[in-house]
């Protein structure tokens, strides 16, 4: 399968968060008058990567997004990505699957005096 088949399969919102996260990070590094070839090099990547970055394709890493975003200060933000405090599907559906009522565990029930292993 060609690579531009591989990549058209993706969500369309997927592809729009991407493009702006490249368009986003780009302008990062104009803002701070980062050079391409210098912030490839900070980057430890080649400056055709950091172009794709840029443009946002799906077809690099996630480490390397990291990379370039840490590069740029930026790297905190990557943590907070699917973090389960901002996350109000998940919590929504965590609050409907909580128990209406709490039972307390039930006691052992204490032997019978007089009822042995003898009797």
């Amino acid at each position: 399968m060609r690579r531009t088949q591989r990549y058209s399969k993706l969500p369309i919102p997927v592809v729009r968060a991407l493009r702006k996260l490249g368009h986003d990070i780009r302008d990062a590094r104009r803002r701070r008058r980062i050079p391409v070839a210098v912030m490839a090099e900070r980057a430890s990547i080649s400056r055709m990567t950091l172009s794709k970055v840029e443009k946002g394709h799906p077809g690099v890493s996630l480490g390397i997004y990291a990379t370039v975003l840490f590069v740029l200060g930026l790297a905190e933000r990557v943590a907070d990505l699917a973090d389960p405090g901002t996350d109000e599907l998940g919590l929504a559906l965590e609050e409907e699957r909580l128990p209406q009522r709490i039972r307390r565990p039930r006691r052992p029930k204490a032997a019978r005096p007089g009822l042995g292993e003898d009797a």
